[in-house]
């Protein structure tokens, strides 16, 4: 499996996705592309009873993920790439990035 434990067993991410979802491969790729720990909850693929996902992110779509090591939660993969690269691409992504450009991600999810 392509998930990562952390030094202490426990993931830093935990990521709510769907089989074969493209969104949810979006987010995949990009926790891959900068090394993070993380942890898959699969969920249920009918909507309405995506319980879990309603608890965690207050909506029901996926992906979502819950960042351990900042407090952040979020939901839709454009949104949370955005928010890996800001906050885990490394010191010149994050020097070079400008303070409000990943405001400005819209969304498919």
């Amino acid at each position: 499996m392509s998930e990562q434990p952390s030094t202490d067993g426990e993931p830093t991410i935990t990521f709510y996705r769907l089989q074969a979802c493209p969104f949810c491969e979006r987010v995949t790729r990009s926790l891959k592309e900068h090394g993070l720990e993380y942890r898959s909850r699969f969920v249920e693929p009918l909507h309405s009873r995506r319980d879990v996902v309603k608890r965690v992110a207050g909506v029901r779509t996926v992906p979502a993920i819950v960042d351990h090591k900042t407090g952040v939660t979020m939901a839709e993969s454009a949104n949370i790439v955005d928010y890996l690269e800001s906050t885990y691409g490394g010191e010149d992504v994050d020097s070079a990035t400008p303070a409000g450009a990943a405001a400005d991600a819209g969304g498919e999810d």
